[in-house]
């Protein structure tokens, strides 16, 4: 039986670069750098997220960006720390789509390698209703 999401790996050009980009907007703590000594296909770094386990792996980025994505869930009151944050990067960050009213904001960004976040301030429960109160 599926207990949850174990951890989510990405691979990315440069190590450091994502660690800065994972700790600056996520505050995600480093637990694990393999160094030159790694177990795995290439080097890699563990962090946590609150207790989600993300990975970094060296390697290729993406060749394209895509709506592909991950989409972390943060309170509305939080939405213009996050902003600022993810701005003083300089990453590309991507205008909310347009929404049915109620169901939250979303700020969505690419991070180095053509990966795609989203910070988002709604519920699937308040998307559903808003949904359905739109039909």
């Amino acid at each position: 039986m599926i207990q949850g999401i174990s951890h989510i790996t990405f691979i990315v050009k440069d190590l450091e670069k994502m660690t800065k980009f994972l700790t600056t907007i996520f505050a995600a703590q480093e637990v694990y750098a393999s160094g030159e000594n790694f177990f795995s296909i290439t080097k890699e770094k563990f962090f946590l997220i609150d207790d989600l386990w993300i990975a970094i792996m060296e390697g290729e980025p993406l060749a394209e960006k895509t709506y592909n994505h991950i989409a972390f869930k943060i309170a509305p009151e939080d939405y213009e720390l996050y902003a600022a944050r993810i701005k003083s990067l300089g990453v590309d960050v991507k205008e909310d789509r347009n929404r049915v009213e109620g169901e939250g904001r979303s700020l969505y960004f690419y991070d180095y390698d053509n990966h795609l976040f989203e910070l988002h301030t709604g519920t699937l429960n308040q998307r559903l209703q808003n949904y359905l109160r739109a039909k």
